[in-house]
């Protein structure tokens, strides 16, 4: 089954929404105020993407007024009074409704985005970041995110992470996967929007198969969708994909072979540096092995957070620790008697799971001489 996100049926359900508001607000009112679009719809994260985006053009502005070259930004009397006057203007807030509608429509729609595919939305945030500075951006922008902020709140201010895009972009996935179970229901966050006008999910994500297409669907205009962004993304996804490191290939060759290969414990739970090798000299890690230095400098952001979340307690300075007290370690059964005797038993390791696994081929592959 081919799944379409049909980007006219979201236009036109925006374009909708945001008129049954504005109708409702301004019967009686000429302007709304910053206060008023806080509590403007049921939906929270409706309101705050007006608000966010408010703040953007609240930047905007006063990035005008620095960009001037006759005047002296920089002195401190004139820095003091220009942060008081921009402090000001932001609480006086005053909106219309030929200029709100655009701003709640936009609103709306990314809301929906948010709800329904979390990972695009986040990303596109991270891309939206300057250079050098995403956490700065991250933390900046947070209080707007009220729908799955989870998918991204361990990337702020977390040491470690570094200022690479495609590293941030890839951990947003990579925590996603691990979190997805525990997050709002679609549904549910859709929901909010129903008292004002309801969003038909059947309708905005469409099936293309021609074997199961709705004979009614002739009658629906908004079924009749071009290309969206979704399917853009999707496609990069997959562009990406093909293109990948080696060290993320390398990763996903480990997971369909891990489930292939003996134990690697003994009947106690207890790790076998034995076992261990036998398991991992396969013919599918070959090329693999003796190409890790310092595991406290090799470790890929993704792992990082998984090895954190999942084997240390979400401890990262723990974490920090282990990987170099196994970096002096002499060889791979010194390091392996050592993750016996400080983390399996104390932290209840399964040492058969993925994350542990994982681990453990990288202690592997910084030892095994080949």
């Amino acid at each position: 089954m081919t799944i379409q996100i049909n980007s006219n049926y979201l236009e036109k359900y925006a374009e909708e929404y945001a008129t049954i508001v504005c109708e409702g607000f301004f019967s009686s009112k000429q302007y709304i105020t910053g206060q008023d679009i806080i509590k403007l719809t049921s939906s929270n994260q409706v309101n705050f993407f007006i608000i966010k985006r408010l703040f953007e053009l609240w930047q905007e502005e006063l990035s005008k007024l620095k960009s001037n070259p006759f005047f002296d930004y920089r002195d401190i009397a004139v820095h003091e009074a220009l942060t008081q006057f921009m402090n000001v203007l932001s609480k006086r807030i005053k909106v219309e409704r030929d200029n709100l509608h655009p701003l709640l429509k936009k609103a709306v729609i990314q809301a929906i985005e948010l709800a329904t595919d979390p990972v695009v939305y986040y990303q596109s945030e991270i891309e939206k970041a300057p250079d050098g500075k995403i956490n700065e951006y991250l933390k900046e922008n947070k209080k707007y995110y009220k729908w799955h902020d989870k998918v991204i709140t361990f990337l702020i201010d977390k040491a470690g992470f570094g200022h690479d895009k495609t590293e941030y972009l890839r951990a947003i996935g990579a925590n996603y996967q691990v979190i997805k179970d525990s997050l709002e229901s679609e549904n549910l966050l859709l929901a909010t929007l129903g008292d004002v006008k309801a969003f038909n999910l059947d309708f905005y994500r469409v099936n293309t198969d021609s074997s199961e297409v709705n004979p009614d669907s002739s009658s629906i205009e908004e079924e009749e969708s071009q290309s969206s962004f979704f399917d853009q993304v999707e496609n990069k996804q997959t562009e990406d994909k093909i293109e990948k490191e080696p060290e993320i290939v390398e990763k996903e060759e480990q997971k369909s072979t891990l489930t292939e290969v003996s134990s690697a414990s003994d009947s106690n739970g207890t790790l076998d540096p034995a076992l261990i090798k036998s398991r991992f000299k396969t013919e599918s890690y070959k090329g693999m092995r003796g190409v890790i230095g310092e595991l406290s400098e090799s470790l890929a952001i993704n792992q990082r957070f998984m090895f954190t979340k999942e084997l240390f307690d979400g401890n990262s300075d723990l974490l920090s620790h282990a990987l170099k007290s196994i970096d002096n370690c002499d060889n791979f059964n010194e390091a392996i008697d050592l993750v016996n005797k400080r983390y399996v038993n104390e932290l209840n390791w399964e040492v058969e799971t993925e994350p542990v696994q994982e681990f453990l081929l990288l202690i592997y592959r910084k030892f095994d001489e080949v």
